[in-house]
């Protein structure tokens, strides 16, 4: 008898969410880091100047990794779905 896997799937997808999550997450890192170390040297204190970088990294990010970013939920979504199947006609 074929039974579903809990701990894989729930593996699966923890590591799924992390592969969609990581472009945009990464570059607004690099975007505040790199905001924050010109805000240092320059000595200016202002809390609003780092959203815009950090906005525009987040969606060139999400523009450039978009497909990658798909196919990767696409992928997830067929093996959830098959794995269902198999394990319902067992």
């Amino acid at each position: 008898m074929h039974t579903l896997d809990i701990a894989a799937i729930l593996r699966e997808t923890l590591f799924t969410a992390v592969k969609i999550g990581a472009p945009s997450l990464i570059s607004a890192l690099l975007a505040g880091l790199a905001i924050s170390v010109f805000q240092t040297v320059t000595q200016i204190s202002e809390s609003t100047l780092a959203f815009l970088p950090k906005f525009f990294a987040s969606m060139t990010a999400l523009f450039i990794a978009g497909s990658f970013m798909y196919s990767s939920l696409l992928d997830y979504a067929h093996h959830i779905f098959d794995d269902l199947i198999v394990a319902g006609m067992s």
